[in-house]
């Protein structure tokens, strides 16, 4: 048959068969493949049918249909699946063909996989996407990098299909070499938990702290997604709480209180970890699930375990935007701390990332899209080497109108037994890094003492390492110079 296809598709999950659909009303023909080749059938005959959507039953009558160079995208689970399929494809595909896992693979491995792919001369794309099945099937934000060779030829594809912001700016762009666009969407990943996290602490310390209905809580989060706060997130809580089960009850006090995850929040902080860039809310963010799955043992412990009675008397409306202020600069911090991130890892892996663009991609199509990625685009486009995003004139001036609410917020809880990990440590991380001395030269002295691990010196240059005898009998021998 006359290879008529632009682009083919393995993995026929709701994101693939989406994705699917959105590329034909953008004018592509797409040729659809499944491992379990009785899925094609069903999806021509259901979701994709009166579409120009091509079934394939084999890798080489998908391979025969494509117009050269082939683009070939997997769908389909991380890990193992992505190498399997990349094996099958090789050998039907030509020098300069491109294979694209739009997948949530972990960086390292589409680092592995761009310098594998590229050996047998052909072109590789590891790419986010995100937006869930909605942004799939209309719009999602795409975060492609890979071999810089295979842009131009899939460019025109991703950004017509991707989300639009500012009458029609794309919400998507070439992110950088190997494994940079898939290291991007995992940074989205892990601010998308402490978003999340942080919404939830809001709602816990309306609901415990001050007794508000799920319906007096769905007004609030509305209300916010009116101002600076306006976001996917905050929009999709407050539909959430006004939701009614079949009882008529708000259904959110019907599903129980324990958290999943899919490991894309945990590699997220392993990085900043391997990196030294302390992203303390996302961290927290991931750990808060993990006492959530501790649900039998917190029963128990709540029978045991006494504190301080949750219910805060104050003035309600008050202490409501108190709780707003102190979400909006808790969530400066989770991006600060994503934003550092990103830039280590530029660095170590010699990635040229634009900023002020990865915000744009965020802007739209995502989960984490909100008003707000405008104004971290706009600071990185005043200053592209801006190093902290606490230092533009913006985001500074956002925290001090914030500072006494968000201060009165982790203070009232704490007093009130409310746990608030995430925007205790936003707070936590704020004051240390604008702490011109910690008291760091103590746990120096420290390590110095048991294990000679050396420390510099104030009043000498930095690079210069000393040991002190602290016991008299230590010796003088140094375990070598420490890392900071």
């Amino acid at each position: 048959m006359e290879p008529q296809a632009d682009i083919a598709l393995i993995g026929l999950a709701v994101m693939g068969q989406n994705l699917i659909l959105n590329m034909n009303d953008h004018g592509y023909t797409v040729v659809a493949f499944n491992r379990t080749v009785s899925k094609v059938d069903e999806f021509l005959n259901k979701e994709a049918k009166g579409t120009k959507v091509i079934g394939a039953h084999s890798i080489p009558e998908m391979v025969s249909l494509l117009k050269r160079p082939r683009r070939v995208m997997l769908m389909v689970k991380a890990g193992p699946p992505v190498d399997e399929f990349i094996e099958q494809l090789i050998p039907h595909l030509e020098p300069g063909d491109i294979i694209i896992d739009g997948g949530n693979s972990l960086f390292q491995d589409t680092i592995r996989r761009t310098k594998y792919v590229e050996s047998k001369g052909l072109l590789y794309i590891g790419t986010g996407v995100s937006g869930g099945e909605e942004g799939a099937r209309n719009g999602p934000s795409i975060m492609p990098g890979g071999s810089p060779a295979a842009w131009p030829h899939v460019k025109e594809i991703f950004q017509s299909i991707a989300a639009k912001v500012d009458d029609g700016v794309p919400c998507c762009d070439w992110v950088g070499e190997n494994g940079a666009g898939h290291y991007v969407k995992m940074v989205h990943n892990g601010i998308e938990y402490g978003d999340m996290e942080l919404i939830c602490e809001a709602y816990q310390l309306m609901k415990d702290g001050l007794g508000m209905t799920a319906d007096e809580m769905s007004q609030v989060f509305a209300e916010w997604n009116k101002g600076e706060l306006d976001s996917y997130l905050i929009d999709i809580t407050a539909k959430i709480l006004a939701f009614k089960d079949t009882d008529g009850q708000p259904l959110v006090d019907n599903i129980q209180d324990t958290a999943g995850q899919k490991g894309t929040g945990k590699w997220t902080v392993i990085s900043s970890m391997d990196m030294g860039i302390p992203i303390t809310l996302i961290a927290e963010a991931v750990y808060s699930r993990s006492v959530s799955a501790l649900k039998e043992e917190r029963v128990a412990a709540a029978k045991k375990l006494k504190g301080p009675r949750p219910k805060i008397s104050t003035d309600r409306a008050k202490f409501i935007e108190d709780i707003r202020r102190a979400l909006y600069a808790s969530k400066i911090i989770s991006y600060t701390q994503g934003y550092m991130l990103m830039r280590a890892a530029a660095k170590e892996y010699k990635w040229n990332l634009n900023y002020g663009g990865i915000a744009l991609m965020w802007r739209g199509g995502c989960i984490i899209r909100s008003r707000f990625l405008g104004k971290i685009k706009e600071a990185y486009d005043a200053n592209p080497k801006l190093t902290n995003l606490l230092l533009d004139k913006f985001f500074k001036g956002a925290i001090k109108e914030s500072q006494r609410s968000w201060r009165n917020v982790v203070a009232i809880a704490a007093k009130k037994g409310i746990p608030t990990p995430a925007f205790s440590t936003a707070l936590n991380f704020y004051d240390a890094y604008r702490s011109a001395r910690l008291p760091a030269n103590l746990l120096q002295a420290q390590r110095d003492y048991f294990g000679a691990h050396t420390y510099e010196r104030i009043d000498k240059p930095r690079g210069e390492f000393f040991h002190t005898n602290w016991t008299g009998h230590g010796g003088d021998v140094a375990s070598g110079s420490y890392n900071a």
